[in-house]
């Protein structure tokens, strides 16, 4: 079925798929650690910076389309929300790493993927990104498609279609082209990555005391 998603919407899925493969201790997210994750600045391109309401509209979608759903647990009252995306969509565990970077990263090549994805999924080596990239290309209603080469560049870029047809996705590229700071180095990278894993957790013991005084209340 055409799932037509927004911006937004690829940004909340990806966000949770992420979450669950490398923090599974705080998974199922919280609204506000989903909205940290959105909103983090590394592993991310584009950058955004989405509000609640911007949020929970993607969220409100996302169940309507049964991609995510809401999540109680026995001991607390705070709403949390996981993401359904392996049975609705019928992908192994590669298949959904490879989807949720191309959700979080735009187009991609194979040895990206391959770099990329070392905390979402354990990649033997390009060829078995290869292999992932074409089945999901493969399927009768395929979920990810080519893009043709930039002059210059050796290898392919794939690109997801959640989004609608490819012609449009190539547009929103190219408006919202992300350029990486040609000074960034490797450490500024970890240290923003560690900054923004200590906001999630800083986010989800927020939830947790605010859950706990509402006992005293």
């Amino acid at each position: 079925m055409p799932y037509n998603l927004t911006e937004n919407e690829t940004r909340v899925l990806g966000c949770l798929i992420e979450k669950q493969l490398t923090t599974p201790e705080y998974y199922p997210l919280t609204m506000n650690a989903l909205i940290a994750a959105c909103n983090q600045k590394s592993n991310r391109e584009l950058v955004l910076s989405l509000s609640e309401s911007e949020v929970q509209s993607a969220i409100d979608r996302l169940r309507d389309l049964n991609l995510v759903y809401l999540f109680y647990g026995s001991t607390s009252r705070t709403v949390k929300y996981k993401h359904m995306v392996p049975s609705v969509l019928e992908l192994d565990e590669s298949q959904v790493a490879a989807m949720a970077l191309l959700f979080l990263r735009g187009a991609q090549t194979p040895g990206e993927i391959r770099g990329r994805a070392e905390r979402l999924h354990a990649f033997s080596g390009v060829m078995e990104v290869q292999e992932t990239l074409d089945a999901l290309a493969g399927r009768p209603e395929p979920l990810i498609a080519k893009l043709e080469r930039r002059p210059g560049q050796k290898e392919v870029r794939y690109a997801h279609l959640l989004s609608g047809a490819l012609p449009e996705y190539v547009e929103a590229e190219a408006r919202h082209a992300y350029s990486a700071s040609a000074n960034s180095t490797d450490r500024i990278s970890a240290l923003e990555q560690e900054v923004e894993q200590l906001k999630e957790v800083c986010a989800s013991l927020k939830d947790e005391f605010n859950e706990f005084r509402k006992q005293f209340e």
